[in-house]
Formats: structure tokens, C-alpha cells, sequence
């Protein structure tokens, strides 16, 4: 079984060495982020169920992470992760039940 906590970690350390090795593209990408999680019509906690269903369809481990840690900090359930999972599933079809599935240990281990 696959230690998320030590993943999310080292999945940190990774992100810190390209913000200092690539400033320019690191910066680019986290004010992106920033930008487009931001409160708007649609509220920040359901622009990262969005872009957590996008991570599982498109099976991005490292995107899953991230997101279910930002969910976790904005008071996410296992509940509205697995419905973000379940519309993941509809739209990836097979490998995002793979994913889908990952996605939910992800949350029990990173909300542990």
C-alpha cells in the first residue's frame, strides 16, 4: 500500500526544488493556480473537486495529492470527495475507477 502521507511530502520537496531551480515557470504556475482557485461565482473548495475529478480522469497522482490536501484544509468530506470521484468515473470511465479509488485512500491517509 502506497504511504500518501510520505508522498504528499516528498511531492512537496519536488515542488520547492523547481520553484528554486525554475523561479520564473514555478512562480507562473502557482500564480496560475492561485488565480484560478480563487472564490468566485463557482467557490474555491468546489474549483478543487473540480480539478481533483481532472486529476483522477486524467491519472495524475501527484495532481490527486495536491488537491486532496488543499480540500482537506478547506474542510472537505469524505462524502464530496467520493461524489467528485463518482462524476470522475462517469466521465474517465475504467482507469478513473482505478484512480477513483486511489483518490479515497489518498483523503483517509492525508486526513488521518
Amino acid at each position: 500500500m502506497t504511504d500518501y502521507k510520505l508522498a504528499a511530502k516528498q511531492l512537496k520537496e519536488e515542488r520547492a526544488f523547481l520553484m528554486k531551480e525554475n523561479k520564473a515557470i514555478g512562480q507562473s504556475m502557482y500564480a496560475l493556480h492561485t488565480t484560478a482557485i480563487k472564490d468566485g461565482v463557482i467557490s474555491a473548495k468546489n474549483k478543487e473537486l473540480i480539478a481533483l475529478g481532472i486529476a483522477i480522469s486524467t491519472q495524475c497522482e501527484g495532481c490527486m495529492l495536491a488537491h486532496i490536501e488543499g480540500l482537506i484544509s478547506m474542510g472537505a468530506t469524505l462524502e464530496e470527495i467520493s461524489e467528485t470521484v463518482d462524476v470522475a468515473i462517469l466521465m474517465g470511465g475504467g482507469p478513473a475507477v482505478t484512480y477513483g479509488g486511489k483518490a479515497i485512500a489518498m483523503y483517509k491517509a492525508l486526513s488521518a
